[in-house]
């Protein structure tokens, strides 16, 4: 199968193109590399099944062009800085919402008619049921980032009813693992590196998040996919939550960070439940329906931070980037 896959020199992005290439897809990545590493292509880009093509998806003519040929598309592209969605909110919009809607226009003039989304479980904002399923309500939207995904999540399902096309779009918690370029193991270590003493926690510490393994959410991703590729799908849109059975507080995998490094430094807290403005201070999603399938995680919490970490001392270049 011929796949394009936006973000593909992402974390998530290049390691999907890693496994396509590895059971013998065809891949066209795109991406326009204001995150992405040309490093973690390396691989790929020895492989005579790939493409790269640096466009961004605001860029409709060029993203159509790159779609030519293909049967699926793995939508990963977004902006993923959540934290700081309201000092840009434009950002949002453009490259979550509309580059969603370009992604999909692009899959209609092309006669591409299979899609898979990285979504998030932000969307749920402040959920009121935890473990939050699939279908829980959705309260009133904390974060612009979430509010640009569930927007996304939306024109999938209108063009997959308008054009019957197939959409799979899965709720992530947040994902650690190799490549890894973001987040708290990032801010963490980073820290640590430049001070072993202090240590600067985004709110009191007591939030509870979970996280997956960017193996385990690969895994996931694609087992629905092939099922949903071998025959039609009973329904246009399957939604899929992807996270563990478990969660941790902040100051549980700070602890377990500066163990790893052998550092006892000073917590410092910016105050309240909360890191930053749109931050959910308890996330941990429902996951029977990824399980009913046969998927489960290979790594704890844990394994995954410690594996994240490894990962970052190994690659301390990444440091430099961002």
């Amino acid at each position: 199968m011929k796949c394009l896959v936006t973000g593909g020199a992402g974390f998530i992005g290049s390691s999907l193109v890693d496994r396509l290439l590895a059971r013998g897809d065809e891949v066209v990545c795109y991406d326009n590399f204001d995150t992405g590493q040309i490093e973690f292509l390396k691989g790929a880009q020895q492989n005579p099944r790939f493409t790269l093509v640096r466009g961004d998806t605001l860029d409709v003519d060029a993203l159509t062009a790159s779609m030519q040929g293909c049967e699926m598309v793995f939508h990963l592209a977004a902006n993923a800085d959540v934290r700081f969605g309201t000092q840009h909110p434009r950002k949002d919009l453009e490259q979550n919402t509309i580059a969603t809607y370009n992604v999909l226009f692009a899959m209609k003039e092309t006669g591409v008619r299979k899609i898979a989304f990285s979504s998030t479980g932000s969307v749920y904002g402040e959920a009121a049921v935890i473990p939050t399923p699939e279908d829980a309500p959705f309260p009133v939207q904390t974060s612009l980032y979430g509010a640009s995904k569930l927007a996304g999540e939306g024109l999938i399902s209108s063009f997959c009813e308008g054009y019957d096309f197939q959409g799979w779009i899965f709720r992530f918690v947040s994902i650690l693992g190799e490549r890894y370029t973001h987040g708290h193991v990032f801010d963490f270590y980073q820290q640590l590196a430049s001070d072993p003493s202090r240590l600067k926690v985004l709110g009191d510490g007591t939030q509870k998040k979970s996280y997956l393994y960017i193996g385990d959410c690969l895994a996931a991703m694609l087992r629905v996919a092939n099922r949903g590729t071998a025959k039609r799908a009973k329904h246009r849109v399957e939604t899929y939550n992807l996270g563990t059975n478990e969660y941790v507080q902040v100051n549980d995998s700070a602890k377990c960070i500066c163990r790893a490094l052998g550092l006892k430094p000073k917590l410092e807290y910016s105050g309240g439940n909360k890191g930053w403005v749109g931050d959910n201070p308890f996330i941990f999603l429902d996951t029977k329906k990824i399980r009913a399938t046969g998927w489960k995680t290979t790594l704890t919490i844990e394994q995954s931070i410690l594996r994240t970490l490894q990962w970052l001392q190994e690659n301390q270049w990444i440091l430099q980037r961002r």
